[in-house]
């Protein structure tokens, strides 16, 4: 991390943004020689800002892992972000899009882990590791001008755009499917706005789990258990507007439902 960035400093302003519902230009317009780990020390400082308000941690996103999200977004390094109790939603329930700046909703494969994970682990072992595999929905929401133009650095320390998310209720054992073929679709309001199959997920929605550890590792960090983690994106993210109702269907997982009110 370089000696000239006060972490503290940006990660307030990441917070009031987000807290006040409105954008700020990117930090590296200010900061050109921010790097990955000062966005990493940002985030992190972010998250302990969250936990000071009363949040609690309870797991971790991937993001980039997709090609069509890499497309999307014109970034290409996989990175993470960190989920607190107050992001979730419940199926079913009702995502406020005033309540954010300009909320986008992604399909999604997650896991649920039992055993703690840490640096660099085999297929297998992330596997023994989770109990738990579901289908589930991510809205991102940007605090940077217009959701584009900002760099990796910008992303990370913005949480990897975290805003809320949304776990199915149907629940099966990681090895009772083939992750790599499930078929995925995201319907909004009754029409095909995403479709893929789980492989578009870093090639297998468990290898995002092999390069979470690893991201982890290189900050002295682990994969608690018990930690809730959504693998990346299956397809572009959906803008959400007042009145969508969201239905991701995916094969053995069942569906996911979501409203975006007011």
């Amino acid at each position: 991390m370089t000696s000239t960035v006060d972490v503290a400093a940006l990660a307030g302003i990441l917070d009031a943004a987000r807290r006040e519902r409105r954008e700020v230009p990117p930090l590296t317009h200010a900061h050109p020689d921010l790097t990955v780990p000062d966005g990493y020390a940002v985030q992190a400082e972010g998250i302990r800002l969250r936990e000071a308000q009363g949040e609690r941690v309870v797991g971790l996103k991937m993001g980039f892992t997709s090609e069509a999200k890499r497309k999307q977004m014109n970034l290409g390094s996989p990175i993470f972000g960190v989920l607190t109790d107050r992001m979730r939603v419940q199926p079913g329930g009702v995502v406020r899009v005033g309540a954010g700046i300009h909320p986008r909703i992604e399909p999604e494969i997650a896991f649920r882990t039992s055993k703690e994970l840490k640096g660099t682990v085999t297929r297998d072992e992330v596997l023994d590791a989770c109990e738990a595999v579901f289908a589930a929905m991510e809205v991102l929401d940007s605090r940077f001008v217009g959701f584009k133009y900002f760099s990796l650095p910008d992303v990370v320390a913005d949480n990897a755009s975290s805003s809320l998310f949304v776990p199915g209720t149907l629940e099966r054992g990681p090895r009772d499917l083939d992750l790599t073929k499930l078929q995925m679709r995201m319907e909004v309001n009754g029409k095909v706005e995403g479709e893929a199959r789980s492989d578009a997920i870093s090639g297998d929605p468990v290898v995002s789990l092999i390069q979470l550890c690893a991201l982890l590792a290189e900050r002295g960090q682990v994969l608690p258990a018990g930690s809730l983690v959504l693998s990346g994106a299956a397809t572009a993210a959906y803008l959400m507007k007042p009145g969508d109702h969201v239905r991701l269907t995916v094969d053995g997982l069942g569906t996911v439902e979501v409203t975006a009110g007011e």
